[in-house]
Order: structure tokens, then C-alpha cells, then sequence
């Protein structure tokens, strides 16, 4: 079977895209414009196989750096200073989560009967990339496994912890975080002369740490660079609401490709292993969430999104979306990243060797 070219592709997956945006946003969904596009994507590449999707990375990575610029908006100077206050509770409750984590990998590898390791890779919470990347580099990992359990739950995250924060138990009232968007949404005359000296350096950055193999550089790199420039006295545009959503559509068509059920060798008991792990994990991270609204006094919604076990880009749109301390929210994420990026590899291959010995 000859596929389509390309371009055609891209363009089927692009339409798809925005058909899942409009449906959720006509719905009245949470976050339409990265939920819709996943989810509809998702479906559309197992319906149609001879025409598969197709969603160049360089759209992904766009989005990534977009997300990494709104992040860094958020951190001033006085914000940052707040936040290193709570540096005990960032260390205490991630540490918490990884070790919940490994139990979860435990319990999965005495259930499955899938190895170990390659269980253990796919649990660790908000490391998709790094966990894929040493799963290529470890002997006898299953890389499928990995991929399915990692991306099954950032999905899971991503679609779950919209309906919990908009849920009784959290109290964000849908109706007034829609009009408070409305009417502090930055107009595109706002964002010129600036944002051209923000967008050249984001990029510039985002790329060289891609090069040198810098983690999460296309988030992490524009946030930086972002709130650096800012510190030097020159004012950051707020972006549009809607170039926020085409970022969001972005990623979120990027993930929607991601999972690939039809590659397990056992799918039934993964698929329920996965769902099962994912929502334990999620639970877990509502009772960190509590401990940390308790112990620091911020929202239920910024402490549910500081939390979750999703990545750093897709907790801060949903945080934007629902009028949370996205400050806050990016610092815990991008603590865990650092963490799980810096500290994870090294101990996990350390228990590695130790299995095979």
C-alpha cells in the first residue's frame, strides 16, 4: 500500500486538529484547543490507516517555545523570590512523588511479569523524553512498553486534571475564568516592536540547546531567556489568547500521535495496567496537592497543577487556562523536570546494574 505524500498528510492531520479544537471549544470543554486536537487525532490514526497522520516536530517544537515565552512572563524578580521560600516543599513532595512511583513500577512488574527496568521507565512521572532516550541506551528495555506507559498517562493527565480542577472539589468556576481570559486578552498591536527581539532570542536559544542537548530545551531555554531579558529592564508583549491556542493545538497534535496501542505484545493487560497506574498516580498527586495548599496557602487549582505528574508545558497552558499562579505552577514542574533530568538517570542506571549483576 503506497502512502500519501507527505504534504498530504500534514495537511489531513492539520484538519483533523481543528476539527477536535472547534468540537471541544462549541462543547464548552476544558483547554478545547489542546484536548481536541489530541483526542481527535488519536482517533483519526486508527480509523484511517491508509491515510495516517503526519506532524512534523518543528510544529511541536513552535508550540513548545510559544508556551516556554508565557511561562517567562511570569517570572519576575519578586515572583521568583516567593517561590525560593517553598524550595523545602518542591524537594519533599517530588521526592514523595518518585518514590510512589517506584512503588507503582513495583506492584506493575509482579502483575505484568514485563521486566523491571523497563517497567520502571515507563512510571517515572513528567520524563517522556529522557526516559525514552535512556531506554534506547539500556540493554534489554522494551521501548514500546515505555513509550505506551509514559505517553498513555501524560494523556490521561492532560484529559483528567481539567475535569478535576473544573469539579465541585476544586471550585473554578468555568463561566468566570472564561470572562476574566476575555478581558485581559493582549491585543496584537501590543506585542510590536519588542516581540521581535523575544521571538529571535527564544528561537536562537531553543536551538542551541537543542544542539548541545540541553533538557527540554525548547521550553525550558525561552523561559529563561524570557525572564533574563526582562531582568535587564526590557518589557515582554503578553501574547494573544489566540496565539496561545495555535500553541496549544501544536503540542497537543503532536501527542495525540504519540500512543500506539497496536504495538504492545499483551495490549489488554497493558492498557489496564496503564489506566490503573495513571489514575493511582493521579490520586496521590491530589493528597500532595492538599499537603501543599495546606502548607503554602495557595489555590486548590495551583496546587492540583503544581503536582501533576504531566509535563511543565501542557500543566502551564492548563494553568493560563483556568487563572492559576502559573509562576508557581512552572517552578514545582520545572523543579521535578531538573530533578528527574539530573537525578533520575544516574540512580536508575545504578539500580540497572544491580538487577543484572
Amino acid at each position: 500500500m503506497i502512502k500519501p505524500k507527505p504534504w498530504i498528510r500534514w495537511l489531513y492531520t492539520l484538519a483533523l486538529a481543528l476539527i477536535g479544537g472547534l468540537l471541544f471549544k462549541v462543547a464548552h470543554l476544558p483547554i478545547p484547543w489542546l484536548l481536541g486536537p489530541m483526542i481527535i487525532i488519536f482517533i483519526g490514526s486508527k480509523l484511517w490507516p491508509s491515510m495516517p497522520p503526519l506532524w512534523p516536530g518543528a510544529a511541536r517544537n513552535a508550540g513548545m517555545i510559544i508556551v516556554g515565552y508565557s511561562i517567562g512572563l511570569s517570572l519576575t524578580a519578586a515572583t521568583l523570590q516567593q517561590i525560593g521560600g517553598q524550595l523545602p516543599s518542591m524537594i519533599g513532595l517530588t521526592t514523595l512523588l518518585i518514590l510512589f512511583a517506584l512503588l507503582t513500577a513495583y506492584i506493575i512488574f509482579k502483575i505484568s511479569g514485563v521486566s523491571f527496568p523497563t517497567v520502571l521507565l515507563g512510571s517515572i512521572p513528567g520524563g517522556l523524553t529522557q526516559m525514552v532516550v535512556l531506554a534506547e541506551e539500556v540493554k534489554g528495555i522494551d521501548i514500546t512498553v515505555v513509550t505506551f506507559l509514559q505517553v498513555s498517562r501524560l494523556m490521561m493527565i492532560i484529559i483528567f486534571v481539567p475535569l478535576l480542577i473544573f469539579s465541585p472539589i476544586f471550585g473554578v468556576d468555568m463561566d468566570m475564568v472564561t470572562q476574566a481570559l476575555e478581558h485581559s486578552t493582549a491585543s496584537w498591536s501590543g506585542l510590536f516592536p519588542n516581540i521581535f527581539l523575544f521571538a529571535i532570542a527564544c528561537t536562537g536559544m531553543a536551538l542551541l540547546g537543542k544542539k548541545i542537548h540541553f533538557p527540554t530545551a525548547f521550553i525550558l531555554l525561552p523561559m529563561i531567556t524570557t525572564a533574563m531579558i526582562q531582568f535587564a529592564g526590557i518589557s515582554a508583549p503578553a501574547l494573544p489568547s489566540a496565539m496561545l491556542d495555535i500553541a496549544q493545538l501544536l503540542i497537543g497534535s503532536s501527542i495525540g500521535l504519540m500512543l500506539k496501542p497496536e504495538l504492545l505484545t499483551n495490549k489488554i493487560q497493558m492498557i489496564g495496567l496503564a489506566i490503573g497506574s495513571g489514575i493511582v498516580l493521579l490520586l496521590f498527586a491530589c493528597i500532595l496537592a492538599f499537603i501543599l495548599m495546606k502548607w503554602h496557602h495557595v489555590s486548590p487549582a495551583t496546587a492540583m497543577l503544581s503536582m501533576a505528574p504531566g509535563g511543565m508545558d501542557q500543566m502551564s497552558i492548563i494553568a493560563h487556562e483556568v487563572g492559576a499562579d502559573i509562576a508557581t505552577v512552572s517552578c514545582y514542574q520545572l523543579f521535578r523536570t531538573l530533578f528527574i533530568f539530573l537525578a533520575v538517570p544516574p540512580l536508575l542506571k545504578l539500580i540497572f546494574r544491580r538487577i543484572a549483576r
